[in-house]
């Protein structure tokens, strides 16, 4: 792969400096060499380097041939004595100094240049492997090596020289003193030399060739939906640099931007792939944001005075003594009096950057004039960062509103004066959910929402097909992705990661329990769900007993959206638990659909609460089938048929039981009286049935449609003795919050009546309130049937995305 690159760059005609890193994990096997023989154990020591020098010939034995091959051998030969015997005396004396380590770990790029130069020429290209020990002098200091720029230049003059002919292959990561000692660079210590190599150039690009993409919008690994970013300026990739991105270090930003070079970060997994273009400019959209970094494994200490004056301020004493000991702070944090202050450190430094602080404020702690608090740990800061973000209002407002919709809480933010940035540390747990939540509220990426739902029946299967209808519309004009993860029925469970097919879900769920592949319960899968983005549990079920799966659910941090009447008419204490439940772990508990199907009827009278407005009734028909019922049967329909034929179309309960007597009205009354705060039960409720069945506990179908032929009659006679009257059968809610009195029964009513004029499954809902007392507020529409509910449950789950993303 490197060699076609190569010669792929050659083809069009680019004059080439190449610089290499170690082979594999060359650097690593090195340093365990280094610790071995450090500890005594000379053979373990000359077991790793031979690891390090079996990888090398291998490959050489593999590209090279002939004297090709013979010559490389011979080249490295003597290197390979000076590394062994530099194991050896560490070994005796049990200590190793900075430049022995600095010869032991130079090999593994020595190994590299030689090979790659040698291959080179065997193909016909002239090429030189250069030590870049003969012209890069550093102070020493591996992790932080300062270059001695006029000495590097007067040096690289002299060297270059001897290969303006040929492609140099330079080895990166290694340098010497001026005292001539060998030393590296530290960490992304090659692509700092290349950096420098371009410096010293005057090379108008650099491309650095790894195995990602490029620079991406957040951790790939949390955020499956992270894209390269095309654009960066260099003062954007220092920020990143600075805050944690892996792909480059600031040192090799720095020599680009001082002399002008563009960078570009490619793949080689993906070489036709542009990757990500560093200059000068960068990203010529300056409302875009970049990209979002996460720094885990961090610990987070904090000071308190307990005076009202401070006599010196702490955080300058803190950061000083922190540099000092060579403790790295990564945040920190002063309020505005400078009455407390906190600071992230890595989570390794925790306890010895405590007793430092301790040290340094030992008098005043000892007065009691401070307080140190407990660290916490591990955090995880988190920063967004963008050209110019200083300049667009409510950056932080989006950033950290979006954390708390999400429910993170964030312990210490900060916004650097560079106006590029803003970071925030969150608990360590928090950061998967952290990431996905701030990538998704900047238009990184969809927002993504994964859906395992409960029930495949009426609303369910309607529910898999508006998935699948509106899928392309939800991703292209809303942003929005909701994955099906997850089915669950009474026979199994299934759970697939990556996605269902919402239209084939329900014929592999059964597919899976005939084989015996499915899991017997849909809670076995919710830690699996919980490590999603944005999790939601849809219930689409009228099962008993989901209030305890609900419970588990938050208690995971997944969201519940619920179609299910039943686990809000518990008894008012496990309906208080129920709510506390997702509200105490600021997960979302969505239920709009337990009353009216679509209709924002729940929603209405929430927001009539919310205001202050005072309901002095809440009267309607709430329920979409006993509204057909009532329709059909006045239009001269037997009973028997009209329900026959709204189980037919889906408007009836699963049980049509609930129908009937006026269970499912009175469910609805007292959800609805619970919204207004009264404390009632579900026995409260004054329940007239539609019908009284002769024989409640039929469960046959057949048998009980034929239960229903001796109703017929009466309902006829019913209906009929109304019209005489010139009134029209109906069954009606009343709720009167001053009285607590809810009632649910058939009514009939005068033809100006706002349910008069309900046809088919329409429902309505009226609202009396102080502000709307002469004429009430209406809410009506279709109140039953699959599709309508499904509908209802798919607005609300796409609510969701909604609070991630921050929409209005």
């Amino acid at each position: 792969m490197v060699l076609s690159l190569i010669e792929a760059a050659l083809s069009r005609e680019e004059r080439l400096a190449l610089v290499v890193s170690a082979l594999g994990e060359s650097t690593d096997w090195l340093l365990e060499a280094i610790l071995a023989a450090e500890s005594g154990d000379g053979e373990r020591a000359s077991a790793s380097f031979a690891r390090v020098s079996k990888l090398g010939f291998d490959i050489a034995a593999l590209e090279l041939h002939g004297d090709a091959e013979k010559n490389f051998c011979l080249e490295l030969k003597p290197m390979f004595g000076l590394v062994a015997a530099e194991l050896e005396a560490i070994a005796g004396a049990r200590n190793s100094s900075l430049s022995q380590r600095g010869v032991i770990l130079a090999i593994g790029e020595v190994i590299s240049a030689t090979l790659l130069a040698s291959a080179l020429r065997q193909r016909g290209v002239e090429a030189c492997s250069v030590d870049a020990r003969d012209f890069l002098v550093a102070d020493g200091q591996s992790e932080s090596a300062r270059i001695d720029w006029p000495e590097t230049l007067l040096r690289f003059g002299s060297v270059s020289r001897l290969w303006e002919t040929a492609i140099p292959v330079v080895t990166g990561f290694i340098a010497r003193t001026r005292d001539g000692k060998a030393t590296t660079l530290g960490r992304n210590g090659s692509d700092y030399t290349a950096a420098l190599l371009a410096a010293l150039l005057g090379a108008k690009y650099l491309t650095v060739w790894t195995d990602v993409p490029g620079v991406m919008t957040a951790d790939p690994a949390l955020v499956s939906e992270a894209v390269p970013v095309e654009r960066l300026s260099y003062d954007e990739a220092l920020e990143l640099a600075y805050f944690g991105t892996r792909m480059f270090h600031p040192r090799t930003i720095i020599p680009l931007r001082e002399y002008g070079a563009t960078l570009f970060i490619r793949s080689t997994l993906e070489a036709d792939k542009p990757g990500t273009r560093i200059d000068a400019s960068g990203n010529p959209n300056p409302n875009r944001p970049t990209c979002v970094t996460s720094l885990e494994r961090l610990s987070l200490l904090s000071v308190q005075s307990l005076r009202a004056e401070l006599g010196r301020p702490i955080s300058g004493l803190i950061v000083s003594v922190f540099a000092k000991a060579g403790v790295r702070v990564w945040l920190s944090t002063e309020s505005t009096l400078g009455q407390t202050f906190s600071v992230v450190v890595p989570q390794a430094d925790e306890e010895k950057a405590m007793i430092l602080m301790r040290t340094a404020l030992g008098v005043d702690i000892g007065k009691n004039d401070m307080v140190l608090g407990a660290p916490l740990s591990p955090v995880t800061m988190v920063t967004l960062v963008g050209q110019a973000m200083g300049l667009w209002p409510n950056v932080a407002g989006r950033f950290l509103g979006a954390l708390g919709r999400a429910g993170v809480p964030v312990r210490a933010i900060s916004q650097g004066a560079s106006q590029r940035s803003i970071s925030c540390v969150v608990d360590g747990a928090d950061t998967t959910i952290a990431v996905r939540t701030v990538h998704a509220a900047f238009n990184f990426a969809h927002a993504e929402i994964s859906a395992f739902v409960l029930g495949k029946g009426t609303v369910g299967s309607s529910l898999f097909a508006q998935l699948h209808q509106q899928r392309d519309d939800l991703r292209h004009h809303h942003d929005v992705h909701v994955r099906l993860v997850g089915l669950a029925d009474r026979s199994g469970a299934l759970f697939e990661a990556s996605g269902l097919n919402s239209l084939t879900a329900a014929e592999m769920l059964r597919a899976a329990v005939a084989k015996g592949n499915a899991a017997s319960r849909a809670h076995t899968h919710f830690a699996d769900l919980a490590r999603l983005p944005n999790p939601v549990l849809v219930d689409c079920t009228a099962a008993d007993g989901m209030e305890d799966l609900y419970a588990q659910a938050f208690s995971l941090g997944i969201n519940v959206v619920s179609a299910n009447k039943k686990p809000l008419s518990l008894s008012k204490p496990k309906y208080d638990s129920l709510k506390a439940a997702g509200r105490s772990v600021h997960r979302a508990y969505h239920y709009g659909t337990t009353v009216g199907a679509a209709l924002p009827i729940i929603e209405t009278l929430k927001n009539l609460v919310r205001t202050g407005d005072r309901v002095t009734l809440i009267e309607g028909a709430f329920s979409g089938t006993l509204g057909f019922l009532c329709d059909r049967v006045s239009m001269g329909e037997l009973l028997s048929s009209a329900v026959r034929r709204a189980r037919q179309l889906g408007y009836t309960e699963p049980n049509p039981r609930d129908d009937l007597s006026g269970l499912d009205v009175a469910r609805k009354a007292l959800i609805l009286a619970r919204e207004l705060g009264l404390a009632i039960e579900l026995a409260d409720v004054s329940l007239e049935p539609f019908v009284t069945l002769a024989s409640p506990l039929v469960e046959d179908s057949e048998e009980f449609e034929k239960s229903l032929l001796a109703l017929d009659a009466g309902m006829s006679a019913r209906v009929e003795n109304a019209k005489g009257k010139g009134r029209l059968l109906r069954y009606l809610a009343r709720i009167e919050p001053d009285g607590a009195k809810v009632t649910v029964g058939p009514v009939d009513v005068e033809s100006n009546h706002p349910a008069a004029s309900l046809r088919g499954s329409e429902a309505f809902v009226a609202f009396y309130t102080d502000r709307y007392h002469e004429y009430p507020l209406i809410v009506r529409g279709a109140g039953a049937g699959g599709d309508v509910t499904a509908a209802g449950v798919l607005a609300e789950i796409l609510r969701l995305a909604q609070n991630i993303k921050g929409w209005s």
